[in-house]
């Protein structure tokens, strides 16, 4: 990794300490959708809450079969549809050539 120069350290340094709101974000593109290639986990990181839900036993016996993490796979089993809803959706509008 290269060294940083003095100039540039200061640089950083003021960077990091002024706050948020004097920061310009307006060259950076707002993020419409998380890519379908994306890592989840690796770099975007969702907030997570705990929600009480009532599944049918042979689907909660089917999901844990497979190993630990079932709670994951559901998500990634949910996620996964609704990225294929709002694909499908976004090739309904009249006039969306995507």
């Amino acid at each position: 990794m290269a060294k940083l120069s003095a100039e540039k350290r200061k640089e950083l340094r003021d960077l990091a300490a002024r706050p948020d709101h004097e920061i310009d974000l307006t060259d950076i593109p707002e993020i419409q959708e998380i890519p379908s290639d994306a890592e989840i986990g690796r770099f975007y990181k969702p907030k997570k809450i705990t929600v009480t839900i009532r599944l049918d036993a042979d689907v909660v016996a089917w999901i844990k079969a497979s190993g630990e993490g079932y709670q994951t796979r559901i998500n990634a089993h949910l996620r996964e549809l609704m990225r294929r809803q709002r694909s499908a959706s976004r090739r309904k509008v009249p006039g969306n050539r995507s």
